[in-house]
């Protein structure tokens, strides 16, 4: 084995012990996402594509909520890499209280929802789930921003295999709880898609509280002041803000865009059929793509503890092993797609919706041929906006965000949608369009500007 062979495998070996636990983490956030689905796919297919349909919606706001939160995680490593541990206290409490009051504006949301579901043009069935999930899951967004905060401290610095419990906590929680609202076991009230939202609030409150648990710890303080650290600092929070809420509006500008994508694909002839073979679709990418992002928050860390260290050389060898890595398991995870669609169909079979369900045994196949193609590029998109946002390059991800979906994705798909075949134009426009997407990130990448970048002081 030559040299350059040996320094490969090593950098590899590196991203990989950072990264395994957090695709463990990851998986378990998926497994508990599948299984919510398989549950709604029992229970009812209609009660799928709602929720499918209501998960779009309540990204949206609940990504900017969340991914700010998690914006800590870039803080603790660079704080960590230029040995600044007294600071990292201070920062996960800036990122607590962003998730305190987010989570409370949150519900605010709850008093639109009628309005909001009627307008989107589903059928008037579909209509009344959507908005029963909705309100029911609005309950997650607060606990939700917690963990992502207790999850983020504990990635920055390194310490993933932490996060793997968090995660698993919650998902125990959730099936147990999945178990008892949706088909109303032992003595519960059968409350279908209203009681997997309520499942998720309860799951995610149980994973919140341990999460606390673990970064409060007295241990922490000596080194990181967790627990004196307390105190609103206004310098740290403006900084937060600055690079943290362009990060969180990447998402949210992209789950908006992939909302109104669902909500035209719901208005499509046969558009409950539509809706529920692009949830089953994605829900089967992600068992791809989660992973990949554990991949892809690895690199972050490690680009942010280099940066902080000054090191830009060793942060960008670490995103191009990243992407090598993701790779290898993206391009093998596609294969299985095009090869085996009917493995991945016949979880959500459900034999009470035969007209439904013969139209969705169609559609899902091929919508997993386009998930085969398009999702190595999506695993470019993960790895490179990581790096750039490892860096503080916040605000040009989340432009973006802003300004390519809508030209390349949204507004073909509303032009297409009365076509005959309309799904299947539409996922072409959007396998475009994260195509293009990963053509830009890799040129800003390249383009160096983020190796002069910090968001400490």
């Amino acid at each position: 084995m030559s040299l350059e062979q040996r320094s490969r495998l090593e950098r590899w070996k590196n991203i990989l012990q950072i990264a395994w636990p957090l695709i463990i983490a990851n998986s378990f956030w998926n497994l508990q996402l599948t299984i919510d689905r398989i549950y709604l796919g029992h229970y009812s297919t209609e009660s799928l594509g709602a929720a499918m349909a209501v998960m779009g919606v309540f990204w949206t706001p609940m990504a900017l909520l969340q991914q700010t939160a998690a914006y800590v995680t870039t803080f603790v490593a660079q704080y960590f890499g230029a040995n600044h541990k007294k600071r990292i206290g201070p920062a996960f409490w800036q990122a607590l209280y962003i998730s305190v009051i987010g989570g409370a504006l949150f519900l605010l949301l709850i008093f639109v929802a009628d309005p909001f579901f009627a307008w989107m043009g589903h059928s008037a069935s579909l209509q009344k789930l959507e908005t029963e999930y909705f309100i029911a899951l609005s309950y997650s967004a607060l606990p939700t921003a917690i963990v992502a905060a207790a999850s983020g401290f504990f990635t920055g610095l390194g310490r993933t295999q932490t996060i793997i419990w968090i995660n698993c906590v919650g998902l125990i929680a959730n099936v147990f709880f999945d178990y008892l609202f949706i088909f109303g076991n032992w003595g519960f009230p059968e409350m279908g898609i209203a009681g997997a939202g309520y499942a998720t609030a309860l799951a995610n409150w149980v994973g919140a509280f341990y999460g606390l648990y673990l970064v409060l710890r007295k241990k922490h303080e000596a080194e990181f002041r967790v627990l004196t650290g307390w105190k609103l600092d206004p310098d740290l929070m403006r900084r937060f803000v600055r690079f943290g809420l362009p990060s969180g509006l990447q998402w949210a500008l992209e789950g908006l865009a992939f909302t109104v994508f669902l909500i035209l694909v719901g208005r499509m002839a046969d558009g409950d059929a539509a809706l529920s073979s692009t949830g089953i679709a994605m829900t089967v990418m992600m068992l791809a793509i989660l992973p990949t992002l554990g991949v892809a928050q690895a690199v972050s860390v490690l680009v942010g503890q280099h940066l902080g260290n000054e090191k830009p050389q060793l942060a960008a060898e670490a995103t191009w092993s990243g992407l090598q890595v993701s790779a290898i398991y993206i391009f093998a995870m596609g294969l299985t797609f095009a090869m085996f669609p009917e493995f991945y169909l016949s979880w959500f079979y459900n034999e009470s919706d035969a007209v439904i369900w013969s139209k969705v045994s169609i559609m899902v196949p091929i919508l997993l041929l386009y998930v085969a193609v398009f999702t190595t590029f999506d695993s470019m998109n993960l790895i490179f906006s990581f790096a750039l946002k490892g860096a503080g390059d916040t605000r040009f991800v989340s432009l973006l965000a802003l300004v390519m979906p809508w030209p390349i994705m949204v507004l073909p798909t509303w032009w297409m949608k009365d076509w005959d075949g309309a799904v299947y134009y539409a996922w072409g426009v959007a396998s475009l369009y994260i195509i293009l997407q990963a053509v830009v990130f890799l040129w800003r990448f390249i383009q160096g500007k983020w190796q002069t970048m910090s968001v400490i002081r």
